[in-house]
């Protein structure tokens, strides 16, 4: 009798412990999948979320003369080199104002091209277009003072600035009537240079006010 005892209290104790045991682990698992949540992912992959009736974004400039430049408007990727839309000198998206919409996509070749077609192209954006810019190995040798004020027109104020191999990008628009918050720019140094001839890239992302009528 005693051993049935013994043996029963002992059956009774294995399972006790397997039954707390796997208990144990599912509450593990259960904190650790509450604790490992991932962070939420905002468009563009900005890092905070926008405020109603704003569109997102977020953009590069490129990297030397290897690595193209990116634009990035509410989710949807604009300009990259995997898209081969991008391109030597000034990269410009153009998006309608109210909507986010795209509205063209074309780059300016500031080191072997002419100023001409980037200053038509600049004359004719439509006011309440939302006007992003990005530099790619040289945006500045070619640009002449009436390019440089229709881009400060944009709301720009690094324009007047910008040099060979400088690393710019640019958020501003048509009609805007103060500067553009939205602007990075590092001159081309070859004290504090990244790469060999060319800065490092320069980011920027933030939220467009969406026009209103």
């Amino acid at each position: 009798g005693a051993a049935k005892l013994v043996v029963a209290v002992a059956v009774f104790l294995l399972t006790f412990y397997v039954i707390s045991q796997v208990f144990e682990i599912k509450m593990d698992a259960s904190l650790g999948n509450l604790f490992a949540t991932k962070p939420p992912r905002y468009k563009c992959g900005i890092s905070k979320a926008c405020p109603e009736k704003h569109f997102a974004f977020k953009m590069a400039s490129g990297a030397a003369n290897v690595v193209g430049p990116k634009i990035c408007l509410e989710d949807n990727v604009l300009m990259s080199g995997v898209k081969n839309n991008v391109g030597r000198g000034i990269n410009v998206a153009l998006a309608n104002g109210k909507t986010g919409e795209v509205l063209d996509t074309k780059y300016f070749d500031m080191w072997g091209g002419d100023v001409a077609p980037f200053i038509e192209f600049l004359k004719a954006i439509q006011d309440g277009t939302i006007v992003l810019m990005g530099t790619y190995d040289d945006g500045a040798t070619k640009l002449n003072d009436e390019a440089r004020r229709l881009i400060a027109e944009l709301g720009s104020t690094s324009i007047t600035n910008l040099g060979f191999r400088d690393n710019w990008v640019f958020c501003g628009g048509k009609g805007i009537k103060t500067k553009s918050p939205f602007e990075q720019h590092i001159k081309n140094n070859k004290d504090t240079n990244k790469y060999e001839g060319w800065p490092e890239v320069v980011e920027m992302e933030g939220c467009i006010p969406q026009k209103q009528d």
